[in-house]
Order: structure tokens, then C-alpha cells, then sequence
């Protein structure tokens, strides 16, 4: 989920990677010293898409490149939620609490989530999109007494009804909802039944509603599970022990699991967190994964 991006500090850089499935031949594709965030793949596998400046452009996979702004008339503010349509000529991104449609080539936005009661406080925060374009997977935050975060829950938007689907409750804080390539199942992070809040393990819920399965039960705080492409692995970002929320700038794992769960493999070790992998990071075939981190260099 996507919150007010903060600012690098001096001497940091955000940087574009990609990376093997099995962690061989990393390759970094940009740096720069504005805040990147949130690397998605073109449906080609020849670029990838990602937030700055509450703005989205696209860059070159394969080799460096000057990155190109996607424009979008009208509206700005797009954070680390946004996702590609399967056939990819749309993107979706979450701005201003709500969710749009954008053609991949740029364009004027259209909303396609709902105006809720003011009083809600109601925000969409994009995560997933169903294989045949039909669904929508968010956070769903709204007011709870008086905190207007206090309610954050797995959700789906039909986009022909327009009829907002809620999967999980408000007993427990949840984010990251992505649907599997089958559409069966959404995978998404959550306090655990027996946790604080501080400490999130990765579930799985039936698309169709159900009791949520856990995934992971380390100790370690585990964020923003991505399925891939062929629906056998999941890749997820992991925070050290008592990390509360999904901060930036901290010591962080990019991690793998079978998607029915089981033991984890760390693919890389990185400076980052939020804004690292908030969304699905997979190549189209799935052999490579794009990340962000965001290293401090040494003062001279």
C-alpha cells in the first residue's frame, strides 16, 4: 500500500535492478537520485514501469536508458500502486485514494473506483488485477472511530458492476492483495491470528471469499507477496524481527517461497523496503524479478 512517498536523503540514490530467479546475473538498469519506486514489467518484457514525482514513466529492461514520462492529463499524485492489464494496453494506478485506468501509451485518466460516503474516509489502494481483466485486488482503509487508517482490509472491484468484494475483516491489518494467474486464490500480508501489529506473515484467501491460509511463520516480518508468472513461487520482501508498518531505508530480504508455502530462499539482501517491491515485479516469463534499493553513499 502506497503512503505519502519520503524524500531521499543527501548522498542516496534510488536504483533500478533486475535479477535471475535463481539470484545469477544481476543487472542494474537506472539510477538516479529522485525516489523511483514499485518496478513493473511491460507485457513484452521490454520495459518497466515505475513511479517518481507522483508521476509514471517507462525505461528500457535491457540496457540503460533515459526513462519516458507516461502523461496523464489531469492527474498526478500516482504512488508505489500501480499494475498492467494481461493484455498490456492499460495500466491501473492508485492516486488520491482512488483507482485509474490509464493506456499504456499515456493518455487522460479514467476512475474506475467508487465515491464513498465522506465519512468513511474511504481510500483504494491498488495491488492485483485478474488474468482476465475483469477484477481489481486492493487495500481497502477507511475511518475507524477516529483514526482514518484504522480499518485496512483485502478487497476486489468488479469492473462491470462496480460492487466492491471484501475478503478480510477489521480484527486484523492487511495489505498487498494480488491475485494468482489462475484468479483461484489472492495472496496478501497480515498480522498474524497470534501476532501484534508490528509483525506481518504472508496468507492466501479463495478469490470466491473463505478463511484466509498462512503462508509464512518465521519470526521475520514478511511484506507484499508477488506469484509468478507460472503460479509456483512467490516472492516477497522481508523485513528483520518487531519492524512494524513497511518503512523505508532499512537492511531488507527479497525472499521466495513455493506458492502453496514452505521453506524460504533469499534471493538478495538489499538497503530498501518501501518502495523496493510494493507491487508485482515478475518478467513476463518469469525468469526475472526488477527491484529498487536505495543505497546512502559514504560521506567524503
Amino acid at each position: 500500500m502506497g503512503h505519502p512517498a519520503p524524500q531521499l536523503h543527501r548522498n542516496q540514490s534510488s536504483r533500478l535492478h533486475t535479477i535471475g530467479r535463481d539470484g545469477a546475473d544481476p543487472v542494474l538498469v537506472y539510477e538516479t537520485a529522485a525516489l523511483l519506486e514499485a518496478p513493473n514489467w511491460t507485457r513484452d518484457g521490454a520495459h518497466l514501469v515505475f513511479n517518481q514525482d507522483g508521476q509514471l514513466y517507462h525505461v528500457a529492461a535491457s540496457a540503460p536508458d533515459t526513462p519516458a514520462l507516461i502523461v496523464t492529463p489531469g492527474v498526478t499524485g500516482f504512488n508505489n500502486d500501480h499494475v498492467l492489464s494481461a493484455d498490456g494496453n492499460f495500466i491501473y494506478a492508485s492516486a488520491d485514494g482512488h483507482i485509474y485506468r490509464i493506456a499504456i501509451a499515456g493518455g487522460v485518466p479514467v476512475r474506475v473506483s467508487n465515491q464513498h460516503r465522506t465519512d468513511r474516509h474511504f481510500q483504494y489502494f491498488l495491488h492485483g488485477i485478474s488474468s482476465d481483466g475483469a477484477s481489481l485486488s486492493y487495500v481497502a482503509v477507511e475511518a475507524c472511530g477516529d483514526d482514518p487508517w484504522g480499518m485496512r482490509r483485502v478487497a476486489t472491484l468488479d469492473l462491470e458492476t462496480g460492487q466492491d468484494h471484501f475478503l478480510t475483516d477489521a480484527t486484523h491489518v492487511a495489505d498487498g492483495p494480488e491475485y494468482s494467474p489462475d484468479d483461484c486464490w489472492i495472496y496478501f500480508n497480515m498480522t498474524a491470528r497470534d501476532a501484534a501489529d508490528a509483525g506481518h506473515d504472508l496468507f492466501r484467501v479463495a478469490a470466491a471469499g473463505g478463511t484466509p491460509q498462512q503462508l509464512t511463520f518465521d519470526a521475520r516480518s514478511n511484506w507484499f507477496p508477488h506469484v509468478s508468472p507460472d503460479g509456483q513461487w512467490i516472492s516477497y520482501l522481508s523485513y528483520a524481527p518487531g519492524t512494524a508498518g513497511h518503512p523505508a531505508n532499512r537492511d531488507v530480504e527479497i525472499r521466495i517461497i513455493p506458492a502453496s508455502g514452505g521453506p524460504a530462499s533469499t534471493l538478495v539482501t538489499l538497503f530498501g523496503g518501501q518502495g523496493t517491491i510494493n507491487v508485482n515485479s515478475w518478467s513476463p516469463d518469469g525468469k526475472r524479478l526488477a527491484y529498487v534499493s536505495y543505497p546512502i553513499a559514504a560521506q567524503p
